[in-house]
């Protein structure tokens, strides 16, 4: 029952968000102030709703993803003793995604905001009873906590520039904005979204967040929390747009942050860490695609990825399932004759994010290297194709080494494979579906196909103030030019779809245990240390500094002082009590002195 509650609210919601965006696209955007929230000053703050073209885009990825994820968790964590809390904690995940995209102020974003960050402890430690996971659900909570002082410090000068933290306010007065504020503005934001959307070097938290049960990964991961960032940038558009250092800066992080945490993901052997990585890698390229004014390529993207990367993931958790919890791709193998259905669907999924041609992936990232090559150049855009490679080749490995060759695993878990339920792979169909189809939504508008344009044009339509909400980034770029690129990034992806197959479809070939690692296979392995790095720079430093403060300010010091005074007192009244023996001799000395003392006071 508690299942069917909550996938059911997520359905309902998804029911009433397709009302929304009929409404919207008929009559506009909805604007709807609740109640005054506070006055500080001249500054007046609302409690208040906007949902127009970009955040209705956004509760429609939510929701209906959303709801799918809820469905598949009703099969996965059906023996869980925490089940009734899971779905509580899914629930109040996707209400603060919904009231950060919602809120018409960026007062309603950051309550969101943190929000979001607040679940993903709750639920990256889900199974806090295994410390590792508890570390894990902290380090994602307090990295998150230095890009959000990034926002909040971004909310100080929005409101010392224009005196309001409502949209329509701030976007209404860019005109007469100083750029230089505005460029300050632009970075604090970004930082924000670096923290949120895990760019370098903000990145590290969100492979851990592995911790949690799947369902978890692929909330955050899909269709929630790791997109808050890029919602932010593009709801900022106009911002960004006045200031050229602050969109190469986005840029300049998306584009390294695509290609490294790619080049990461070629050697983890944990089926949900490639993914991790991959999942980063591809925020990558969403940033890539803001900083260079394409913000219709980077939502578009964001929407496929929504599709593809939840179904990996959650066809990931069903392989995990069958295996009975077995994670290492180098103990399966085979898996396609025990699990069919969730080899299909995982298959669909890896080729939509290796860009195979028509699947989703396809259509959105072509728009946004096209984008890249118009606005940013040769060298952008090679940069970017070879990300894509990158993706290629991890996702094809990961596909090979659990799916074909024999099965490596201990006879225990060959009797153990199975099937996922219907509860779980029903989902995992929608989803294989919509990560086919997906790019219909979008597709160029050279190709003559269905949905040309569709979603730049819906996303261009006016906001409140009558400014278009998401301006289309002009690409100048020849029909020729567009099917030249296309066709060299679809060449490669295909060429290392088949190449894969010969290098990791065989057994001697199989990623070796990670004791015979070597060279710059095992930096890569290792994450490039960049983790242990962290621990000594900052981690390690910090424990110190706390142990050295509780041993000697607040042991010593804080409880010195407080226990010093507590037994000073304690002597001076053992002191006193003598003087309270009950021998009448010495009160009648007291009073004796006593009044002695009085008349001296008074007379001399």
């Amino acid at each position: 029952m508690v299942g069917i509650i909550g996938a059911g609210s997520l359905l309902a919601s998804f029911l009433l968000t397709v009302m929304c965006l009929n409404q919207v696209g008929a009559s506009g955007p909805i604007q709807s102030t609740l109640y005054h929230f506070m006055s500080i000053d001249r500054l007046s703050l609302d409690f208040g709703f906007l949902v127009d073209q970009l955040s209705v885009w956004m509760m429609m990825i939510i929701t209906g993803v959303g709801f799918l994820i809820h469905v598949y968790s009703i099969g996965y964590m059906h023996d869980d003793e925490g089940f009734y809390k899971f779905f509580a904690y899914l629930n109040l995940f996707v209400f603060s995604m919904l009231l950060l995209v919602m809120g018409d102020n960026f007062l309603m974003l950051f309550f969101g905001w943190e929000g979001v960050g607040l679940c993903s402890y709750l639920l990256i430690g889900f199974w806090y009873t295994n410390r590792d996971y508890g570390t894990a659900a902290r380090k994602a909570f307090i990295m998150n906590r230095v890009g959000d002082l990034g926002l909040l410090l971004g909310m100080f000068f929005i409101i010392k520039t224009f005196g309001s933290l409502a949209y329509k306010d701030v976007f209404a007065q860019l005109a007469g904005a100083d750029p230089a504020m505005v460029t300050v503005i632009c970075l604090l934001l970004f930082v924000g979204a670096m923290g949120k959307s895990a760019q370098i070097p903000l990145y590290t938290w969100l492979p851990d967040a592995m911790a949690g049960p799947t369902p978890v990964s692929a909330l955050i991961h899909a269709a929630t929390m790791v997109t808050a960032g890029v919602y932010l940038v593009t709801r900022c558009n106009g911002l960004f747009s006045m200031s050229p250092d602050a969109m190469h800066v986005v840029a300049i992080v998306g584009l390294v942050t695509a290609v490294f945490t790619a080049i990461i993901g070629l050697r983890q052997n944990d089926i949900k860490k490639v993914l991790a990585y991959s999942t980063v890698s591809q925020l990558g390229l969403m940033f890539l695609s803001l900083g260079m004014g394409a913000y219709v390529s980077a939502m578009f993207h964001v929407t496929t990825h929504a599709f593809f990367k939840a179904l990996l993931f959650l066809s990931a958790g069903s392989v995990i399932h069958g295996m009975g919890g077995e994670q290492d791709i180098r103990n399966m193998g085979g898996l396609r004759k025990y699990m069919p259905v969730t080899f299909w669907v995982f298959l669909i999924g890896t080729f939509a994010i290796s860009g195979f041609p028509l699947l989703s992936g396809f259509f959105s990232k072509d728009e946004i290297f096209a984008n890249t090559y118009a606005h940013g150049g040769a060298i952008w855009w090679a940069m970017a194709s070879v990300s894509a490679v990158l993706t290629a080749v991890y996702m094809c490995r990961l596909l090979y080494v659990t799916f074909f060759g024999e099965f490596r695993g201990t006879e225990e878990q060959r009797h153990h494979i199975h099937e996922s339920p219907s509860v779980m792979t029903i989902p995992l169909m929608v989803l294989a579906v919509l990560s086919v189809v997906g790019g219909l939504l979008n597709t160029p508008h050279f190709m003559h196909l269905p949905g040309s344009q569709w979603m730049a044009h819906w996303l261009a339509g006016n906001g409140v103030n009558g400014t278009p909400i998401v301006p289309m980034a002009e690409v100048h770029l020849s029909a020729s030019t567009e099917w030249s690129l296309m066709s060299f990034t679809t060449a490669l992806a295909l060429l290392v779809i088949v190449a894969l197959y010969f290098v990791y479809g065989k057994v001697a070939n199989l990623p070796v245990s990670d004791q015979k690692q070597t060279g710059f296979t095992k930096v890569v392995a290792n994450k490039f240390y960049v983790d242990e790095l962290y621990n000594s720079l900052f981690v390690k430093p910090t424990e110190a500094l706390s142990k050295f403060l509780y041993q000697y300010a607040d042991i010593q010091g804080v409880d010195g002082v407080v226990n010093g005074v507590g037994t000073g007192v304690s002597k001076l009244g053992a002191i006193f009590r003598r003087l309270q023996n009950g021998n009448i001799e010495y009160y009648l000395i007291g009073m004796v002195v006593g009044a002695a003392l009085l008349f001296l006071t008074i007379f001399i």
